[in-house]
């Protein structure tokens, strides 16, 4: 460890650290976390060549001004977001190498809902459980303040050339796989079909606990559904709540609900959800056998998928402040080569 470290100012609201989460501790009363878009971790592995994700500072809606206190590349994944490099501006969806006295300033987003900066040696928060991921329904981690430094571990190419990723699609809505569960058949074939037909938004509601999900049409799916139990739910189940409206649980939610649910949201549609804004509409398909559903992608498959797509950045000339630096011609020339037979 160099003692490096990336330096928080004028944060916007709820930035915290992320990272993959706490799976596997449902029984002890604590739900996943982590990163709301796991994906923008993929990518950001991606694109700093990284064995897999890293803890990360999450942005939703609005970033924050950060310098560093070492050379280090910073990937910028998730949501793209307005983003100046000494008031340059700078290209998301791509990493990106940082100096000591540089001012990376990120504004708001400009498509989706939440972005990601993560260091090229992640960042090196004390874990806990095996996360650095803040669960602030749990009462773990904080919201970043303003001036927090946060150590970052090493980075081993830290002048390594900018590269940009063409990030998988979801900032724009569209359908959502919903794989049929134990509740399922509490909603009847109407129900479903009316449920099925509808176009929803992201509801202004929505946090890290859960998504609530508005539309036009008359929300009375939850009609015949009846009362229920507490059942154990998980990330990405879709509870129909007391008045009709559907909330899609999200990494911090709650281990035990008693709100029936239509089923849950395929694992690979769930950046989709969280990346629509309040602008992109929503739908659902049924799966009808969740037995026959497409399995998530494998870590490794997904991280070597991901990494096909990282290629060079291209700088464009307009926004190079440097430009006269490069020799942009070379060779010699007498200046009659064309007229020579």
């Amino acid at each position: 460890m160099t003692g490096a470290a990336l330096i928080v100012s004028a944060p916007g609201p709820a930035l915290t650290v992320q990272d993959l989460g706490r799976p596997g501790r449902a029984g002890q009363g604590l739900s996943r976390g982590g990163a709301l878009d796991p994906l923008a971790l993929w990518e950001a592995a991606a694109l700093l060549g990284l064995k897999g994700p890293v803890a990360s500072v999450e942005m939703p809606g609005m970033g924050a001004t950060f310098a560093v206190t070492a050379p280090m590349r910073l990937a910028l994944t998730g949501a793209p977001m307005q983003a100046t490099l000494d008031g340059q501006p700078l290209a998301w969806h791509a990493a990106h190498p940082v100096r000591p006295g540089q001012v990376l300033r990120i504004g708001g987003t400009t498509g989706g809902t939440v972005g990601y900066l993560t260091p090229a040696g992640g960042l090196a928060t004390p874990p806990l459980m095996g996360s650095r991921a803040a669960h602030l329904a749990a009462g773990v981690g904080t919201l970043l303040a303003d001036g927090t430094s946060l150590p970052t571990g090493d980075d081993p190419m830290p002048h390594r050339p900018a590269c940009a990723l063409r990030p998988e699609p979801r900032f724009g809505g569209g359908s959502l796989r919903l794989l049929p569960g134990p509740q399922t058949h509490l909603f009847n074939r109407a129900r479903m079909e009316s449920f099925l037909a509808a176009r929803f938004t992201r509801g202004p509601r929505s946090n890290r606990q859960a998504i609530q999900l508005l539309c036009e049409a008359a929300q009375d799916w939850h009609l015949d559904a009846g009362g229920m139990a507490s059942e154990p739910i998980q990330v990405g189940d879709v509870q129909i709540t007391g008045d009709g409206t559907p909330f899609v649980l999200g990494p911090e939610c709650q281990t035990i609900g008693g709100y029936p649910r239509l089923g849950s949201i395929h694992p690979e549609d769930l950046p989709r959800l969280i990346q629509a804004d309040a602008r992109s509409p929503l739908h659902f398909t049924l799966l009808d056998d969740a037995g026959a559903a497409p399995l998530p992608v494998a870590p490794a498959a997904r991280l070597k998928r991901l990494a096909a797509n990282v290629t060079p950045l291209l700088r464009d000339p307009a926004h190079m402040h440097d430009l006269l630096a490069y020799q942009l011609i070379s060779g010699v020339t007498a200046g009659d080569e064309l007229d020579r037979p």
